[in-house]
């Protein structure tokens, strides 16, 4: 009963942020040629679920199916890594300065992409209802600015 109540521990204190600070940190980029569209670059992995908008050219458009999606592999992603750890290694209680610290830092991130999404007039949909042709992708961490890639046509 001990394993279980400190793997639920984990996961409700521990798991949520990292997931939340995963998701943020380090991301995937995506450059597509959407369909009767402008080239964009698009945000997220597994699926992107934040993309250049099309009605102005600081806008963002959101996309909430995507997001779920990426958010719950996250979280069974890390939830799974714990859940091995915890199998491997026997997990104290984690200490009050590291869930407080992982707490702040996904609030951080939280807030700064709530307010990054709030002034940049977002149109938000429940999935991207249009095709696209996705022309590179890449890696890129939250502190570097994404690279437009030069297309090779």
């Amino acid at each position: 009963m001990l394993a279980y109540s400190n793997m639920k521990q984990l996961t409700i204190s521990v798991t949520l942020p990292l997931t939340i600070i995963s998701m943020f940190l380090v991301t995937k980029w995506w450059f597509a040629l959407p369909v009767d569209g402008p080239e964009k670059l698009y945000w997220g992995f597994p699926f992107p679920f934040l993309g250049q908008g099309f009605h102005t050219s600081m806008s963002f458009q959101f996309f909430v199916l995507e997001f779920v999606a990426d958010f719950i592999v996250y979280f069974l992603g890390w939830v799974g890594l714990l859940y091995l750890i915890s199998k491997m290694i026997t997990i104290a209680k984690a200490s009050n300065y590291f869930l407080k610290s992982i707490w702040s830092l996904a609030m951080l991130l939280s807030i700064g992409f709530i307010i990054l999404l709030s002034i940049s007039n977002p149109v938000f949909h429940i999935k991207r209802d249009y095709d696209w042709r996705i022309l590179q992708t890449g890696y890129v961490f939250i502190w570097q600015e994404t690279p437009w890639p030069d297309r090779q046509e």
